[in-house]
């Protein structure tokens, strides 16, 4: 029956919480699940079901239920100030406290409910159109140690959600599933270099977990670096970073949603996510050497070339699964990178008359994409996301950048904050110099 039902449902939620999120560490260990239901009935019987079980697990974490009135359940009329032993205005902020993890909802804080800690969504309610795209984005406030989120849907098929969310988000389909056995592929090819032993993965993993000093790790790193640069050439350093990069952003998706883990698979990823920010990018000849010290910066000029309608077409984009291949490439040499983007920047901008050109000149060629190389959550998505993801924490951490420019450098900033070419220029010159 209903009882049966909805009880086997709170034991997968509880289980998939404790195991794939908090015993992944979601948000620094302080994740909390948000659990949908059909009405206060129901919300009701799930709260209970889900204490239940979480007295019978021995857990240290307990429900709060959420539903507007007062109802009559089992006999006794309830509300939820009686049920969680505390009044309904405090709600928002106990569900920041511990012991409280999961917050059961019937139609209530569905909208317009901000909480960052908010990681994982348990489904068991029909959604469509707005109300679909307003619940499941209550998943979406963004915090430091927030790199991912999870739905579990009991009832909404994936066309129905995607339709759901089409008018509003016109840009990422998921193509196909994502396939586990890539991993297997990825860790073969890698070990082929010969960059890492498995007693290497074991001991900086048991001193990891142990809750070692970093000082303790980087000797176990800095040997595998060695080996890298001397022994691979470079094609194989690309291709070797990007499979490791590969492996930790497969890994990692799999992890959320797998029922078990290999733990061979769990420390290679968690010894490579160590290795890889300490991996230099392949040695290349500086063949733009001298060439920023040679141009003009004094010569703009002003032109008109042509006057054009562009039009973009309305259609979405699709993506293909998480990415399971190196993705690794060496780009072509460029011979005037630096000279090409200060031309560009004297040919759409030369109008421009600012009180300091070099100082805008270092600016954009040297402190701003350092700068903004340097924003962890950008180096984060770089090392452990596609292009499309680093590129969106990119935009964020050059805006934070400017901002910060905005007492020293007002020209510039008003400049990226009013001209929209020059805002799409820059963002994309930056990228384009701090992606790798």
């Amino acid at each position: 029956g209903h009882d049966y039902a909805i009880r086997l449902k709170a034991e997968i939620m509880v289980d998939h919480f404790h195991e794939q999120v908090l015993g992944l560490n979601k948000i620094g260990g302080q994740a909390r699940a948000m659990v949908i239901t059909t009405g206060i009935e129901r919300a009701i019987q799930y709260f209970h079901a889900i204490r239940e079980y979480l007295i019978e697990r021995k857990s240290p974490y307990q429900a709060i239920v959420a539903f507007s009135g007062e109802h009559e359940y089992g006999g006794v009329k309830v509300t939820e100030a009686s049920l969680n032993g505390f009044p309904s205005s405090k709600i928002a902020d106990k569900i920041q406290e511990d012991p409280y993890r999961f917050l059961v909802c019937a139609d209530k804080f569905q909208t317009g409910y901000d909480e960052p800690l908010l990681h994982t969504m348990y489904v068991d309610k029909v959604l469509a159109g707005v109300k679909a795209v307003q619940t499941l984005s209550r998943l979406n406030r963004a915090h430091p140690q927030k790199h991912d989120t999870f739905v579990l849907d009991f009832m909404n098929d994936a066309d129905v959600i995607q339709a759901a969310f089409e008018p509003y988000y016109r840009t990422t389909i998921l193509s196909e599933e994502t396939d586990p056995n890539k991993l297997h592929d990825l860790k073969a090819d890698l070990e082929g270099y010969q960059v890492y032993a498995t007693g290497q993965v074991d001991a900086l993993v048991e001193l990891y977990l142990a809750g070692a000093d970093r000082d303790r790790l980087d000797p176990i790193l800095d040997a595998c670096v060695a080996v890298y640069i001397e022994t691979l050439d470079e094609d194989g350093q690309v291709d070797f970073k990007g499979k490791a990069k590969a492996f930790t952003r497969t890994y990692g998706f799999l992890a959320s949603i797998l029922p078990y883990t290999d733990a061979e698979w769990e420390k290679l990823s968690i010894f490579l996510n160590f290795l890889v920010p300490k991996l230099p990018a392949p040695v290349e000849q500086d063949l733009s050497k001298g060439i920023l010290e040679a141009i003009d910066m004094d010569s703009y000029r002003v032109e008109k070339q042509a006057a054009m309608r562009i039009a973009l077409p309305d259609a979405d984009a699709e993506i293909g699964p998480v990415p399971t291949s190196g993705g690794g490439y060496v780009p072509e040499p460029e011979l005037d990178r630096l000279s090409n983007i200060i031309r560009t920047f004297n040919d759409q901008f030369g109008n421009i008359i600012w009180t300091d050109t070099d100082r805008i000149r270092k600016l954009i060629t040297e402190e701003i994409p350092e700068r903004v190389a340097a924003d962890p959550a950008y180096q984060n998505a770089s090392r452990n996301s596609d292009r499309q993801n680093a590129r969106i924490e990119h935009d964020k951490a050059l805006g934070r950048v400017i901002l910060a420019l905005m007492k020293d450098d007002t020209e510039l900033f008003k400049q990226f904050s009013d001209n929209d070419s020059f805002r799409r220029w820059l963002s994309d010159t930056v990228f384009a110099l701090t992606y790798a």
